[in-house]
């Protein structure tokens, strides 16, 4: 029979890439990659030496972890790698960085098929 809670977290997945998502472009270096992304955030809380809590919000594309490929297989974000995400006749571009230390990237469910990709905005082409 098959784990049931992997086959409804690949429909969910499925569901998830086919109906909440829209092309962005990956790049690292001069490697790039037309992806399908879900887009999404993340609060992050850092206490300073003073004891004050700053927070800081991500904005995290959430894709598939087979589709992130430039050319020699499934790869992993780094810091530093950018997405482009065009609106209208703006290209938005986000910088793959999480504050305080904290992995760029985590996997989105318990079987490793999606990534949440933590960026920081860092410039608008138009």
């Amino acid at each position: 029979m098959g784990d049931l809670l992997d086959r409804g977290s690949e429909f969910l997945d499925d569901q998830r890439h086919k109906h909440m998502s829209r092309a962005v472009v990956y790049q690292r270096g001069p490697d790039t990659k037309e992806l399908q992304a879900t887009i999404g955030k993340t609060e992050f809380e850092q206490a300073d030496d003073a004891g004050l809590i700053h927070r800081t919000e991500s904005k995290d594309f959430l894709v598939r972890t087979a589709d992130l490929d430039l050319g020699a297989g499934p790869t992993l974000p780094r810091a530093g790698d950018q997405l482009r995400e065009t609106v209208g006749a703006s290209v938005f571009v986000y910088e793959v960085n999480a504050p305080g230390g904290q992995p760029p990237f985590r996997y989105s469910d318990p079987y490793r098929r999606v990534l949440r990709i933590h960026t920081k905005h860092i410039g608008t082409e138009t």
